[in-house]
């Protein structure tokens, strides 16, 4: 049986990664411990699709130089296609990466060649039977992007799932753009925040159930709760708490990444939602462990893991993003 096969249509990015004891104050210094260069961004999601099953092609835009040249290279190290060629007029771009002792992170973004995506390169990128599509809110809040991505989300065949996360910049998207995406997504993964701030502030329950007024075709939404794992809520059908797993954290960078890429291959896979949610609660809770955004675990792992922790809830941070 061929695998099924996933489209992320975002951005992928060079990420510079500071690991420091705490922030610097406005206007002040600080040394890091460490400094990394890794190609980051969409690329983390497309790892754990990848290592958990998933054929995966990238179609997005990508830049002619340096920056481009990684992306590029890290992709065909993972076996993930790539179906665009690269714009002639600008590089890949990076994201200034910030690691704090309690493992959170700040970001810092300058887009590149993803930030301009055309018709006609879209043009090309065509999806096939059993495809799934994907795409954050990233590309989506750049304005040389997001008419031609919108243009292209709406006119994606129905029976194409289309999987939306609208990221922390989900504020930037503009209104009528969001509302053709969101009215197209067949599954809504985000954090609490931007749960929040797309459905008003509540509990989980509530948000979800909010959300799912705002998507229309949507087969269920997905909330991130960080520590406490995820509230999955089919359309249809009740939603529920889906608990994380006991882990301590080292690197919180790609754990919302990890969870729905990890998400979508087990819902392509066949698992229904909550069995999928746990899958991808597992995955996050392990990228965590270890340091990078491109941590994410294989499908032995994962499921070695569950049967190892007996379910266990996550106080740290299992799908943080």
């Amino acid at each position: 049986m061929t695998a099924p096969r996933l489209l992320h249509i975002g951005s992928a990015v060079v990420d510079h990664v500071y690991r420091l004891d705490a922030l610097p104050e406005a206007g002040s210094e600080k040394v890091a411990a460490s400094y990394a260069q890794v190609v980051g961004g969409g690329f983390n999601m497309m790892v754990a699709a990848a290592r958990t099953g998933m054929a995966v092609a990238f179609a997005g835009q990508h830049g002619t130089g340096p920056n481009g040249d990684a992306l590029r290279a890290a992709l065909a190290a993972e076996k993930i296609a790539t179906l665009t060629p690269p714009s002639r007029e600008m590089d890949t771009g990076n994201c200034v990466v910030m690691i704090t002792a309690d493992a959170e992170r700040t970001f810092v973004s300058w887009p590149g060649a993803e930030g301009r995506v055309t018709p006609a390169m879209l043009a090309a990128v065509s999806p096939s039977t059993g495809d799934w599509a994907f795409i954050s809110g990233y590309t989506l809040s750049y304005p040389g992007s997001r008419e031609a991505l919108g243009d292209w989300i709406a006119a994606l065949p129905r029976p194409t799932p289309f999987v939306f996360d609208p990221a922390p910049v989900v504020a930037d998207i503009p209104a009528p753009i969001l509302e053709r995406v969101l009215a197209r997504a067949d599954w809504l993964s985000c954090n609490a925040a931007e749960a929040a701030f797309l459905a008003g502030k509540g509990d989980a329950a509530a948000m979800a159930a909010r959300l799912l007024a705002r998507c229309p075709a949507a087969r269920g939404v997905v909330v991130r709760l960080g520590a406490q794992g995820c509230f999955v809520h089919p359309a249809g059908a009740g939603g529920r708490m889906v608990e994380g797993f006991s882990v301590e954290a080292v690197d919180t960078n790609g754990a919302g990444d990890t969870h729905i890429g990890a998400f979508v291959s087990a819902l392509a896979h066949g698992q229904d939602p909550f069995e999928a949610a746990r899958y991808a609660n597992a995955a996050a809770a392990i990228s965590v462990t270890r340091h990078g955004g491109a941590s994410a675990p294989a499908d032995a792992e994962i499921r070695d893991f569950i049967a190892r922790s007996g379910g266990a809830a996550d106080r740290r941070h299992a799908a943080d993003g």
